[in-house]
């Protein structure tokens, strides 16, 4: 699991280096589909497009997948819920993982996040498995859970 997680971060980095915009960037590191299908279908692809900046904490094919296949089919059909879902996980401005502080940041969808820094980056539930990947428009950092508004 370690060595795919480094690899990981190590090939979205290069990725990176190619200036793409956030999407772009997502798309092309190749363990973002669902994530990709979901910006899609809420309709926020030409917003993560646009000229930001944005920090997006971006949930992984496997972070998707712990959700129950029929949750997730119910999700990607509800715009208005799967737009507040996607928008939970973007921040205003483009926050690197050596400017995170433990405490709370607003969302693009309105609501606060939990930032924690005590055993690596933690955003509410989930933990940042890969940070700094660097977009034209702003910056991703991989998380390994899909955070769910309150």
């Amino acid at each position: 699991m370690k060595k795919f997680i480094i690899v990981s971060a190590i090939s979205l980095a290069s990725i990176a280096a190619q200036a793409k915009d956030i999407v772009d960037t997502a798309v092309a590191a190749g363990s973002f589909k669902t994530l990709a299908t979901a910006l899609q279908a809420a309709g926020l692809v030409d917003t993560l497009k646009g000229k930001g900046p944005f920090t997006v904490f971006a949930p992984t094919d496997e972070a998707f997948a712990k959700i129950p296949k029929a949750d997730l089919d119910a999700l990607l059909k509800d715009k208005a819920k799967l737009s507040a879902v996607l928008t939970y996980h973007v921040v205003g401005g483009k926050v690197m993982a050596k400017d995170i502080k433990p405490g709370k940041v607003k969302t693009v969808q309105g609501s606060e996040l939990t930032l924690a820094t005590a055993g690596g980056v933690t955003v509410d539930a989930a933990k940042v498995t890969a940070a700094d990947v660097a977009a034209d428009n702003g910056v991703i950092h991989v998380i390994d859970t899909v955070l769910m508004p309150k």
